[in-house]
């Protein structure tokens, strides 16, 4: 009974996490907004049937019953398309519906006497600051949460002691995994090496980390190399020649390199060693670029999505394997905390760190998504608010005077974004349901 309720602990972590990443973000919007003068009429967390709400002031802040998301309503987000401050009559069609229907809902929001204060009638760089501060927020709530992590809990990194020796050396572009009679034996079991060693020293130059111990086999394909180990507190000299061997080439991502089709491989030197990881408390300085390398992990993500979309749906309706590293939904965030708070081959300090970097991972998530440039992400009205002061701008050096960007006619795009969105979020449901990735692979 007990993993199962640590198991539903950790989706209501993640739930609650989420949650409260939602409401900073409103909140990122909100408090902008109201410095700037706009009447807000609604915070919100979620969509559908309000659960609970309360009026402060001229702002309903409530909770909604489908928690994937959130919104503020503030006074006059589209101009009216005349001057003189009415709607002009749209025609039949349904896009001109739509983008009719929007500047009316629009209108109705501006109370008589308080024009002044619709979202529309702000200066550009307020109209962006209020649309950034949703994403800025999520950035900073991430920050806090790495600080946390790296440094008050750690973080894994590999240290000079041997965890692990492999017997022999498999070509990259072999598709197994065994060692076979024809393999060569790894240079470090033929020097004796063996898990629990502790690499000291190098070609007599003392080892700082992990990296200064790969980097040396690396370079020196063919070359003896003296090593010094420390096995049951004693010192130990043994010799080591890296072997010649082919290595798939990643980029920053830590996705593998492609030419044409065929993954591009670099030749260096192998020993066949793989290292203990111990937890080390980071330093201050680690945090930003921690932060800053995940970002661009999710812009790859984004940028690749169509095709990891199609993969999720091969693996969802095939028989392959999802790729652990691909997009998961809301439903396959919870089902990794379940098993994170549930499993007991992980201390509880890691394990509540590891929760603490999920939750610090979706607001990374949450900041780059919404600088989408597209209707209704908030990328989408900071493009609005640039194309509309270029358009003053140019109108300006002609000597004449441009009516507001109408952005109710982008409503359209919204739809369209709205509806891939479902079915982009229906099919990831889905194949975290039939086809889940789990934490331990399981």
């Amino acid at each position: 009974m007990e993993p199962v309720l640590l198991y539903v602990l950790g989706v209501l972590v993640i739930v609650v996490g989420l949650a409260v990443s939602i409401g900073l973000h409103e909140l990122g919007h909100l408090w902008p907004a109201k410095a700037f003068g706009v009447r807000v009429g609604q915070w919100m967390i979620g969509f559908g049937p309000t659960l609970f709400s309360r009026r402060r002031g001229e702002t309903e802040y409530g909770i909604k019953a489908i928690p994937l998301g959130g919104y503020i309503s503030m006074s006059g987000m589209f101009p009216p398309s005349e001057r003189g401050g009415e709607s002009r009559t749209a025609s039949t069609g349904f896009f001109d519906t739509l983008v009719q229907d929007a500047r009316d809902s629009s209108a109705e929001t501006v109370r008589e006497g308080e024009e002044h204060r619709a979202f529309w009638r702000l200066a550009t760089w307020k109209r962006i600051v209020i649309m950034l501060g949703g994403p800025a927020m999520n950035l900073v709530l991430a920050i806090v949460l790495y600080a946390i992590v790296l440094c008050g809990f750690g973080a894994a990194v590999p240290g000079t002691t041997v965890a692990s020796v492999s017997e022999c050396v498999i070509s990259a572009s072999a598709d197994r995994t065994e060692c076979e009679a024809t393999d060569p034996e790894a240079p470090a079991a033929a020097a004796g090496v063996e898990p629990g060693d502790r690499i000291v020293a190098i070609d007599g130059r003392p080892v700082e980390g992990w990296e200064s111990v790969q980097a040396a086999f690396r370079e020196s394909a063919g070359t003896a190399l003296a090593v010094e180990v420390e096995r049951d507190g004693e010192q130990r000299s043994l010799t080591i020649t890296p072997l010649e061997t082919e290595r798939a080439v990643f980029d920053d991502a830590g996705q593998p390199v492609e030419v044409d089709g065929q993954p591009l491989v670099e030749t260096v030197g192998f020993a066949g060693i793989g290292p203990q990881y111990e937890i080390q408390q980071q330093p201050v300085t680690a945090v930003l670029p921690a932060v800053g390398e995940n970002v661009e992990r999710v812009v790859h993500l984004v940028l690749n999505l169509p095709q990891r979309l199609v993969d999720v749906a091969v693996a969802a309706f095939g028989p392959g394997e999802r790729d652990p590293n691909g997009p998961i939904s809301v439903v396959g965030v919870g089902r990794i905390a379940g098993e994170l708070a549930s499993t007991d081959q992980v201390p509880v300090a890691e394990r509540v760190s590891a929760m603490l970097q999920l939750l610090a991972n979706l607001n990374v998530a949450l900041f780059v998504f919404n600088l989408i440039p597209l209707m209704p992400l908030d990328g989408g009205h900071v493009l609005g608010a640039i194309v509309d002061a270029v358009r003053r701008g140019w109108a300006r050096l002609r000597g004449r005077v441009a009516k507001p960007l109408d952005t109710a006619k982008w409503v359209p795009v919204t739809l369209a974004v709205t509806m891939v969105l479902g079915v982009m979020s229906a099919l990831l449901i889905y194949a975290d349901i039939v086809k889940p990735i789990s934490l331990f692979g399981g």
